[in-house]
């Protein structure tokens, strides 16, 4: 009788950067702090969290390690540039050489920006991912990353940005330089076990959007084409169960793992879904992965035109009892229902008042390029406001 093997949820992977994946991993910290130089790391992290045992474990952990260990938290959920820069004055101040950045995207996304600017002499909108504004990051300036996400979702920990939201403009600015990239990622399914029911629903359709949106992105770039269909079948199976049990381990393993996926798949492109949230996230203070989750299908329907072939084969791939289009839209619609998701965004407290400017916004937004059909700020004004009341496009 032939062994079957039964796979163990632990490995080391160097794609796109190190990783450590496996339950109870995070105790590897103050090693990878003193490989990559790090005496007196600063842990930037999110507000709920930094009151949470787990937070003061890993801050022990450092200390009886030899390390001398700070905590920055003051993160919106939608961060901000004057986050960053209180966080930059705290690094300064306390004379910190690297970056433990442990939380969700918010948390993770300030914490690259932080490390970005540890040395830079220029204000921090001036790495706006515009043109060639990343040569004018002094690169031996910036400070190392280890990043140990708690969300399962932005798939920030294998990015090479982040999203800061410039209140004064009212807009979300993508920061961005190739070695913001982490340098060690550890995902430790334990630390997701305590997130809300609502969270884990949010984030898990943040990172099927990214997914989503990549896979159906016009590019050539079949290596994350492939990445991002595997990750939705993932998303598929993982991500109800971990709704239903918060503590199923293996779940909240492969849900971490199909969220780095997404954000490493999406440098193929992303779409509407995103040129949309980015405005209604800075306008609304709302969050990302919650309206990603409720603008899903409306801008499918919206690109349904273009994405013929691909949703075939996803559909195939997820094994949907529908083919095609109408399959997808269906379990789209099911799974949002299943989670808990709003169908609607004036359900969770926005307006259609500043509806010509979000379109205005929209299609100036980055992820507006790659989406698969060129939308101008009308079209991208009405799928707003189909997402806002439940109106199917005529």
């Amino acid at each position: 009788m032939t062994d079957v093997r039964v796979p163990h949820l632990s490995a080391n992977w160097n794609y796109p950067t190190a990783i450590r994946a496996g339950a109870g991993r995070v105790r590897e910290l103050p090693s990878l702090c003193f490989e990559f130089g790090m005496r007196a790391p600063l842990l930037v992290t999110d507000p709920g969290l930094a009151s949470l045992p787990f937070i003061n474990n890993i801050l022990n952990l450092c200390e009886e390690n030899g390390l001398r260990v700070d905590m920055f938290a003051n993160i919106k959920g939608n961060p901000t540039g004057q986050n960053v820069i209180e966080g930059l004055t705290v690094f300064r101040t306390g004379e910190h050489d690297g970056i433990l950045a442990v939380g969700g995207g918010s948390a993770l996304d300030a914490a690259k920006a932080i490390a970005l600017m540890a040395g830079q002499s220029r204000p921090l909108w001036d790495f706006e991912d515009l043109e060639d504004n990343y040569l004018r990051v002094n690169e031996d300036a910036m400070a190392p990353v280890i990043a140990v996400p708690t969300t399962a979702g932005t798939g920030s920990e294998v990015g090479r940005s982040s999203v800061i939201t410039d209140e004064e403009a009212e807009i979300k600015r993508i920061i961005f330089h190739p070695r913001m990239l982490p340098a060690q990622v550890i995902l430790d399914p334990e630390l997701t076990c305590g997130l809300p029911t609502n969270i884990t629903a949010a984030t898990g359709m943040d990172a099927l959007s990214h997914n989503l949106e990549a896979f159906c992105a016009p590019s050539f770039h079949p290596m994350a084409e492939g990445i991002a269909l595997e990750a939705m079948r993932l998303i598929s199976v993982y991500l109800p169960r971990v709704v239903a049990d918060g503590n199923d381990l293996d779940a909240r393993m492969q849900m971490l793992v199909a969220s780095s996926m997404g954000a490493t798949a999406f440098q193929r492109g992303l779409g509407a879904m995103h040129a949309l949230a980015h405005p209604l996230g800075a306008l609304f203070d709302a969050h990302h992965g919650l309206l990603n989750a409720i603008l899903m299908p409306y801008v499918l329907r919206a690109n349904e035109s273009a994405i013929g072939e691909p949703m075939e084969r996803l559909a195939r791939h997820l094994d949907l009892p529908n083919p095609g289009f109408g399959g997808v839209l269906e379990w789209v619609y099911q799974l949002r229902l299943d989670l808990g998701i709003p169908n609607t965004l004036q359900e969770i407290g926005i307006d259609g008042e500043q509806a010509e400017r979000i379109g205005r916004m929209a299609v100036a937004d980055a992820a507006a390029a790659s989406n698969p059909v060129a939308f101008d700020a009308a079209d991208y004004r009405d799928i707003f406001l189909n997402a806002l009341t439940g109106t199917a496009p005529s």
